[in-house]
């Protein structure tokens, strides 16, 4: 991934060079294991953790032997005694290393994108609590519908990452397996005990069967989670974009002192972060595909997978990281326009309020046809003619007016309806603060 849609924990976790000491930290860790069944020399594990290897020099073998485990066992090997060098690698196959390095690289970097999730969970249940009162008008199909909360809003966004949450925690613990049992996965020439013993000291766990590699399934998992919570971002994204539109105006993503947000018009500010949001989300998507095709292998192990997951995983995660830390830094920002949110409600003329007349209507005796025909014609003529509201149509119409008394039908058009459920929902879902007296 570039280094404009990074970030420089992320980056440093899927260097070359990390990736290697990763390399080389299991190989090490295997040595200490079979130390420990008194199948090599005591002493040798504690000196192999001297070694050291480059990138630069992995390179340098890679070019000749065109095998980059074989490479990075030169260059490690040159950085020790040959004595104790000759102990790595011991009974294993490179997958045994790759795979298993993979799963502890791939469960640190998940560990990065859940703490950012739950840091951008924290922001938005600030702004659910902050703005659980405030009415904005609700739409379906673009258009107006009803009054509802700006905090649902956020509370669901809260909820729908909660649920990513716990899809990523699964998948970290699919994904947190090792496998060291050798050129087919039965053990041949590396005991259990070795596997074992790598697993604990790595934090993770042995992989209950393996071919040459650990199965595909699990890093699929690992993508489709990440693709799924890039979606719920670009859902939020897409929303601050419609909201911030000139003719809607209700909410606005942060625009920074100094910024500028077009080459030709001085007036603009666009929604740039939230439409390289959903940008991004994109690609994060299109790797979900490759990630599944990867799953079907040739008997116990080909390696059509390897040069697809060299790019779609370091690739997938550091867009997670970097699409959890832009929304945040949207949401910590964000401006709302309460003001332009009445507005927005009251522009209707009460249209939006047609179905509390309906129902009233129909309490009176009407039928539910009857009484549905009489509201849509106001609000129909209100719309084809909006000098006379659809509230002012139905003061003046008979028919309503001998059914519903003056007062109850401005009650009718008032928004605080719209809103009492909100503290019952909030309750529901557990996003109120503990010692909240709505609890």
């Amino acid at each position: 991934m570039i280094h404009r849609y990074s970030r420089e924990a992320m980056r440093q976790l899927w260097s070359d060079d990390n990736r290697y000491r990763r390399w080389l930290k299991v190989e090490v860790l295997a040595v200490a294991a079979w130390e420990s069944l008194g199948e090599v020399p005591k002493g040798v594990a504690e000196r192999l953790k001297r070694a050291s290897v480059s990138s630069a020099r992995v390179d340098f073998y890679e070019s000749e032997y065109h095998h980059d485990v074989l490479a990075f066992l030169s260059a490690a090997s040159e950085t020790v005694a040959p004595e104790d060098a000759k102990y790595l690698h011991f009974g294993m196959t490179s997958t045994d290393v790759v795979d298993t390095a993979l799963a502890s690289l791939m469960t640190e970097a998940l560990d990065l994108i859940i703490g950012g999730l739950d840091e951008l969970r924290a922001s938005l249940q600030t702004l659910a609590l902050r703005y659980r009162h405030t009415p904005i008008m609700g739409r379906t199909h673009g258009m107006h519908a009803e009054p509802t909360s700006v905090g649902l809003k956020f509370a669901l966004w809260w909820l729908d990452l909660g649920r990513d949450r716990q899809r990523l925690e699964h998948a970290r613990g699919r994904m947190g397996v090792v496998k060291l049992s050798g050129a087919v996965g039965n053990y041949a020439n590396v005991p259990s005990a070795v596997e074992a013993y790598v697993a604990e000291a790595l934090g993770l766990v042995p992989a209950p069967l393996a071919t040459q590699v650990l199965q595909r399934d699990g890093h699929a998992e690992v993508v489709s989670a990440l693709a799924i919570m890039a979606s719920d971002l670009d859902k939020m994204a897409t929303e601050v974009r419609h909201l911030q539109r000139s003719e809607v105006g209700e909410m606005e993503e942060p625009f920074a002192s100094g910024q500028r947000g077009s080459s030709a018009m001085p007036h603009k500010r666009n929604p740039v972060k939230c439409e390289q949001i959903s940008g991004l989300a994109r690609v994060l998507r299109g790797y979900v595909v490759p990630a599944l095709e990867d799953i079907g292998l040739w008997h116990e192990r080909d390696i059509s997978h390897s040069s697809v997951e060299r790019i779609i995983l370091p690739d997938a995660t550091m867009l997670a990281d970097y699409l959890l830390y832009s929304m945040k830094f949207v949401m910590d920002g964000l401006r709302v326009n309460d003001q332009r949110m009445r507005e927005n409600i009251e522009s209707s003329g009460g249209l939006v309020f047609s179905q509390k007349v309906l129902l009233a209507l129909i309490e009176t005796g009407l039928t539910r046809d009857e009484a549905y025909k009489l509201v849509q014609s106001h609000a129909m003529a209100a719309l084809a003619h909006p000098q006379q509201s659809f509230a002012a149509r139905l003061r003046r119409d008979p028919e309503v007016t001998s059914r519903i008394a003056a007062d109850r039908l401005s009650a009718l058009f008032e928004v605080a309806p719209y809103l009492a459920q909100v503290d019952e929902i909030y309750a529901r879902i557990g996003i109120l603060p503990n010692g909240d007296p709505t609890r």
